[in-house]
């Protein structure tokens, strides 16, 4: 639902942010405390962020030279095997509903390249708890274990009309109204003020919470300039009629993908060339039997 921020895509989880923003607001309202050492800050939904180097790193350290910088990142190790990035199926639950902490964001390598899915370089990142090897980037069963197939039906589905028509309103939480002020509180996507670009840290007079706010900036991730103050303009596509059509967030090759039959060869041709016009657009290689 772009609608809302990942971190909300259940109304369960919603409620636990809302509930979490108005007891910081109480406690910022409280004023600052002398035994406190830290002041309080502007109340917040989330203490994380949806894009910092930490994230990029998670889902890019199959490939070098990423996996240097990750391991540089993690004092010379990869992460718990648990914890690292393995299942596209655990990184939606996780970061959508179950994870409290957890709201990445997706890169923009989802989009245009499939090697960052694969372990091609053989490392060693461990057995997790149920005893699974990690190793490639476990996928969903409409990809059917192809990282090329993933990757251009996640770009075709980017490309849908369905998108087109509603990512306006990401854009509204991302880049526009809904990122700061009361639009940002209605909409559940009040993040850590450090976050928020224009932070002014020489304002702060304390040397140690000076350090550690700047240590936060670099770590938490920034949120962009916002860049609009009015609501984002939809994007209207013509629609794809075809008999059969599937739900209007597929678009033309997610729907051959998902079509498992043929009546006749005939049918058969326009799928194909849809296939290899799509492969030769990624830079690939097309091999195909009739």
């Amino acid at each position: 639902n772009l609608s809302k921020p990942i971190a909300v895509q259940s109304k369960e989880k919603e409620d636990r942010y809302v509930d979490n923003y108005r007891y910081l607001e109480e406690e910022y309202k409280k004023g600052i405390r002398e035994d406190d050492p830290m002041p309080p800050v502007q109340p917040y939904h989330y203490g994380s962020h949806y894009s910092n180097s930490g994230t990029v790193l998670h889902f890019l350290v199959r490939m070098p030279p990423f996996t240097k910088m990750f391991l540089a990142y993690q004092d010379q190790s990869f992460d718990i095997p648990d914890r690292t990035f393995h299942s596209m199926n655990t990184t939606w639950r996780l970061s959508s509903y179950e994870s409290m902490t957890d709201v990445k964001e997706l890169i923009p390598e989802f989009f245009y390249l499939p090697e960052f899915l694969v372990n091609r370089e053989g490392f060693d990142f461990g057995v997790r708890q149920n005893g699974e090897r990690v190793n490639h980037v476990n996928l969903p069963p409409w990809a059917r274990n192809d990282p090329r197939l993933f990757i251009l039906i996640h770009r075709q589905a980017l490309e849908s009309e369905h998108v087109s028509q509603t990512l306006c309103q990401w854009i509204d939480l991302v880049f526009g109204l809904k990122q700061k002020g009361k639009a940002a509180v209605q909409a559940i996507n009040v993040f850590h003020p450090a976050t928020y670009f224009g932070m002014d840290v020489s304002a702060v007079e304390d040397p140690v919470q000076r350090r550690a706010l700047e240590t936060m900036i670099k770590t938490y991730g920034q949120t962009p300039r916002q860049l609009f103050n009015s609501t984002h303009i939809s994007r209207t596509t013509p629609k794809l009629m075809m008999e059969g059509e599937l739900p209007a967030a597929m678009g033309l090759l997610v729907q051959f993908a998902f079509r498992e039959t043929r009546e006749h060869a005939k049918e058969v041709i326009c799928p194909v060339i849809f296939l290899m016009l799509s492969l030769l657009c990624a830079g690939g290689d097309v091999t195909v039997s009739l």
